[in-house]
């Protein structure tokens, strides 16, 4: 009898053990998703608590209340941590809340051609948790501006574009700070060689970039037009760029959005420091955002010797050069001819 019951005992005993096992894996183990889908990303802003884990995460669970007993047992309800995270379909409590506990994953941050520092402000707004008005103020922080030796116009040229990773929550100051050693790391002794050998510093060769990429968007022309600037310069002759009139047009107006498809006479005139038909040297600050290949093409420009260049009507896209004022005028002519005959104004 006692062999019998001790018997009975063992089993139960077992059984407990079992279905407690059982209770166990099931709140750890079991898939606990309730989206069709094969993700879905959940960002959690920075000072978040655990109810915005209620409100946000909580309608993506089949269980919530299996999932707040691990999270609770890892102490997650007490630590929640700002990212964006991707929980995807078929997660278990145990996956879901080591992820959220560690593994905030990072987004793609990318940018080029931005006209002004406002346009890039909001363009990383939309991709970080930082908004444009605390990036503004980052990257117009005096010590910031100090440090690298720049001020309001030109720190635009600080934002080398590129594709870059960053964690989501990352501050508008994290934001710039990085973006100051990537400058530092693009402006290597190499690139400064290349600057100090055509009379430039890095920040003139960005100014110059930024006319250069405005001027064409045939990456393989970029050189050539490069040194036709540059051998303006070097004759310290007027630039006459109509990138700049341009953007001396939109400064002046303050309307950055217009489309200017022609430059005239009338145009010519107007009055700004951008306007390289009136000022001697370049503009104090870049007209926009250069991308590498035009830094590049101002540091390694094709030696010729021309000084003009119009677009070319047979070629859309490249441009005519010319050595002198004479066989310029009769290749920007034909331009003329050309844009009135299609309207153009």
């Amino acid at each position: 009898m006692i062999k019998k019951t001790l018997k009975i005992i063992s089993i139960l005993f077992l059984l407990i053990i079992f279905i407690g096992g059982g209770a166990i894996c099931y709140v750890l183990f079991y898939p606990n998703t309730s989206f069709q889908s094969k993700k879905q990303i959940l960002y959690i802003p920075t000072g978040s608590d655990y109810r915005f884990i209620l409100n946000e995460l909580y309608p993506m669970l089949s269980n919530k209340s299996t999932f707040f007993w691990v999270a609770k047992y890892l102490k997650y309800t007490e630590h929640v941590r700002a990212g964006r995270y991707v929980i995807r379909r078929g997660m278990n409590n145990l996956e879901m809340v080591r992820m959220l506990r560690n593994l905030s994953e990072p987004v793609k941050v990318s940018f080029n051609n931005q006209e002004r520092l406002q346009n890039l402000a909001g363009r990383i707004a939309k991709e970080i948790e930082a908004d444009s008005t605390s990036l503004m103020n980052a990257f117009l922080d005096p010590d910031f501006l100090y440090r690298n030796q720049m001020d309001s116009l030109n720190v635009l040229g600080l934002f080398i574009p590129n594709t870059y990773s960053f964690y989501w929550n990352t501050s508008a100051k994290g934001f710039a700070q990085r973006m100051e050693k990537e400058y530092k790391d693009f402006w290597n002794d190499k690139r400064r060689e290349k600057a100090a050998a055509i009379g430039l510093t890095p920040q003139q060769v960005t100014i110059l970039a930024s006319i250069v990429q405005k001027e064409t968007y045939k990456v393989e022309e970029r050189p050539m037009i490069a040194g036709v600037y540059l051998n303006r310069l070097n004759e310290k002759m007027l630039l006459q760029a109509d990138p700049t009139v341009i953007y001396a047009i939109k400064e002046s107006t303050g309307k950055y959005d217009t489309i200017i498809k022609r430059v005239h006479i009338k145009d010519l005139s107007t009055v700004s420091p951008y306007n390289t038909y009136l000022n001697t040297g370049l503009p104090p600050a870049p007209i926009c955002m250069p991308d590498i290949s035009s830094i590049d093409a101002v540091l390694s420009p094709q030696k010729h010797d021309y000084i003009f260049f119009v677009a070319d009507t047979a070629r859309i896209g490249y441009h005519k050069f010319a050595r002198t004022l004479m066989e310029h005028n009769k290749n920007r002519d034909a331009y003329k001819k050309w844009l009135n005959s299609r309207g153009i104004e």
